[in-house]
This record gives C-alpha cells, structure tokens and sequence, in this order.
C-alpha cells in the first residue's frame, strides 16, 4: 500500500527487518519493543506457525526503503496471553452471527508492561501506520484491532484515528528517592513495616538468594527456572507460552537487561523469579517454584524486585498482571491503557458504550485501591 511517496507494507517478522533500523525506532527505554526481544520468540518458536500468534509487523519505509515507522503485531486466531480480556466481546459477536477471529494484535506477546506500541522516527507517521491497520482489517475480514499497554503518551496518536480506549489497573512500586530498602520500610505504617519484614526473615530462612545478570547466567540457571516456570504455566494456562530455547536467547541477545534471582536451598535451586531491565524502570515477568516455601513468591518477586531498583536507581518496578496482594508490599495502583479498533460501526457503538462504563469502575477501583496502601498517613 502507497501513501504518497511512502510504502506500508506487511513484514514476514520482525527478523526480517534490519536490527539497527528497528531500534532506531524503538528506543533503549523499554526491552520488550527491543529486536532483541521480538526475535528471541520469533527464533524460540514461541510466536509463530501453530501458536496463534502469527507475525506480522506493519511499518511504513520510505522511497529508498529506509523504515520510518513500525508496529509489533501479530493476526491472532485466539485471546490467549494477551492480559487484556476480550473473550466477552468475542461471544458478543459471533452470537450476532460475525466471526471475531482472525484479529490483529498490536503488542508484545505474553506480557503485560506498558510500552510504545508505535514506534515512529517522527508522529506524523502515526496516522498512515494506523490506517495501514485498519486497511489490513478490511483486506483479510478481520474484526478488529487491538493495540494492548499502550505507554499513555501515545493515547491522543491512537484517539485522533477514532480507536477507542481501554483502561485495567496494575501494580507498580514507585521508587521516591529511597536509598535502601530499610528507608522505603520507614514510609510504611508501623504494623506494616513489621510484617514485611517478618515476611522477608521466613523467606529468607535457610535459603541462599543469587541475583544472575549477562555473562553470569548459565544453561544451567536456564535449566532450573525452566522448570519453575513449567510448574506455573501448567497450572495458570494449562501449558507454558514460552518454550526452552527462549530463555536462551534472552541470555543470548538480552544479556545485561535481564536479572534473574533464584533461591537456593542445600545447595540446589527451588525457585525463580526473571526480570527484564529497562532505562527507569524494572519489569518482573515470570516466577517459580518447586518447594513451597512461605513468603518466597514476595521475596523473589517483589522484595529483591525494589531491592535492585533501589540499587539501580530505577523509578519503579512493573510487576506484571493482576495480584490484589501487591499492595500490602509497597505496590501501588496504576492504570493501564489499551486502544482497539472495531471495523463494524454496531459493534463499535456496543463496545463503546460498555467501555464508557467500566472506565467509570475502574477509576473508582483504583480510588478504593489508593486508600489502602500500606504508607503511613500524613497526620489529618
């Protein structure tokens, strides 16, 4: 497709697209745009033939072929691992008698951490990419698209093409300038403060922690949280999105953006917790365990999580999806951002409407969530 002197076009992956090219546009800020990233699921058989997500990246190059703009996305014949629900829209329109699937994924596959979901050399091209979306919707009967934690500076981007807006709540830990974790416990209310760390010495408790980054991870370090991680994912998604060799390749090309903290006891690994490092902020992204220990799930990822922000002088650390428990640890709500295109004007108006809605009980959750952080409270 032609825009005057520039071309859309549909890349086989973004493997096949130059590195240095791709990362001009995706920045140094967030890991999960990174080529990197992308291609360690393309090159791992994470994403790709027979696992629902199907690359196909859109970007917008110039006469000489030089790439200007791109977006992560995937056609998608399920909702699996995408941690912005739809399933309910899905059966809303095929009862109607349409077929949600095939859609169009804007989105870094299995994770949930806000991020630039555009990546532009200039926003002027903001507008040509999202018509490119669009247009594709109607080229292949898609019924929709959908771009899911989208970084907040990009709403009015997506808003000026009519997308529509969807806000979820997490749960960051927002680093105010402390110096060490003891000075992060004292902004704590009392009986707070005490808990937590009552909670850290049983975890703690006749096990050894190691936090792993670059050229210290090992196969063997990959061996263990394999296994930690199929545990989880067995029982959270019936099987792991992820397969071995991705954690590999995220040594491989990732190398000094990712942290992982295993726990050892008599010498042996019995659980994990992997994060990736971005420029202020840490991203906590899979945990797990073979010895039920307790406490160990908040120490690996939530305590040892703001103990290397702190160390890193980072401003918060994402802790992934869901998980009400996080804010008796210091973790607070933050909204989260999702935009979506629906090619049917009907189904849009349904959608719409029933956006509007649950916008108004989400800011309203996040309102309840905020009185109940575990800070102390200025005195009146």
């Amino acid at each position: 497709m032609a825009e005057g002197d520039l071309t859309a076009r549909i890349a086989p992956s973004v493997g096949a697209l130059p590195a240095t090219a791709w990362d001009a546009l995706a920045g140094s800020a967030n890991p999960f745009v990174s080529h990197a990233f992308l291609t360690a699921l393309e090159d791992s058989g994470s994403v790709g033939p027979g696992t629902g997500w199907n690359p196909a990246p859109i970007v917008i190059e110039d006469e000489a072929g030089h790439l200007l703009a791109a977006m992560p996305a995937y056609l998608k014949d399920h909702s699996q691992g995408e941690y912005v629900f739809d399933h309910g829209w899905a059966d809303a329109w095929e009862r109607a008698g349409g077929a949600y699937y095939p859609k169009l994924q804007i989105a870094v596959p299995f994770t949930p951490a806000t991020g630039p979901r555009l990546l532009l050399s200039d926003e002027v091209y903001a507008a040509p990419l999202l018509r490119t979306a669009e247009r594709l919707c109607a080229m292949h009967d898609l019924s929709s698209a959908h771009a899911t934690f989208v970084e907040p500076g990009q709403q009015a981007l997506f808003e000026r093409a009519g997308w529509l807006p969807r806000t979820d709540i997490q749960f960051h830990w927002e680093n105010r300038g402390y110096a060490s974790f003891d000075q992060f416990l004292e902004a704590l209310a009392s009986r707070k403060r005490k808990a937590v760390r009552k909670e850290r010495q049983i975890a703690q408790d006749g096990v050894e922690i190691r936090a792993l980054s670059g050229g210290d991870l090992k196969p063997e370090h990959w061996d263990a949280f394999w296994a930690f991680y199929q545990d989880t994912g067995s029982r959270k998604w019936g099987q792991p999105y992820l397969t071995r060799a991705a954690f590999d390749l995220f040594g491989e090309r990732l190398g000094d953006r990712v942290l992982l903290v295993l726990a050892y006891a008599a010498g042996r690994p019995i659980a994990g917790a992997l994060n990736f490092i971005g420029a202020d902020a840490l991203y906590g992204r899979y945990w797990g365990c073979t010895v039920d220990k307790p406490f160990l799930h908040f120490e690996l990822c939530y305590y040892q999580a703001i103990d290397a922000a702190i160390a890193r002088g980072l401003s918060r650390v994402e802790a992934g999806a869901q998980g009400g428990h996080k804010l008796a640890r210091g973790y607070e709500p933050v909204a989260t951002l999702s935009m979506h295109y629906l090619a049917d004007a009907r189904f849009r108006a349904a959608v719409a409407d029933f956006l509007e809605r649950e916008r108004e009980g989400v800011a309203l959750d996040t309102l309840v969530l905020g009185d109940r952080t575990p800070f102390r409270r200025a005195p009146g």
